[in-house]
């Protein structure tokens, strides 16, 4: 017969709290690389829009798509969720792209 789990504090769980240290900290680098991901992105919208060149590639974003989610499977992650994550991400540089082209 199954165990019922230890009724912990949250408050006071050890484990719990090492559990929450190592997300934070995940969550932290992922800001991080985000940020600097979007920084390289603003500057080839910026290039994009110097050179003339269209915000969006469709041709690359199906290629990246099609990468990650080989990625995700190699890392033991929904491939479903890594492409929705990613599509995400696309959208949100194309439309700092169409910014770039404005200005």
């Amino acid at each position: 017969m199954a165990k019922d789990p230890p009724m912990n504090n949250p408050a006071t769980d050890t484990q719990l709290a090492a559990f929450r240290r190592s997300i934070d900290n995940i969550d932290a680098a992922l800001i991080h690389i985000l940020a600097e991901r979007f920084r390289i992105t603003q500057a080839v919208g910026e290039y994009k829009a110097q050179t003339e060149l269209p915000p969006a590639d469709p041709d690359r974003e199906a290629k990246q798509i099609s990468r990650l989610r080989k990625l995700a499977v190699e890392a033991d992650l929904d491939p479903e969720f890594s492409e929705k994550f990613i599509r995400f991400v696309i959208e949100e540089v194309i439309r700092h792209h169409h910014i770039a082209r404005s200005k």
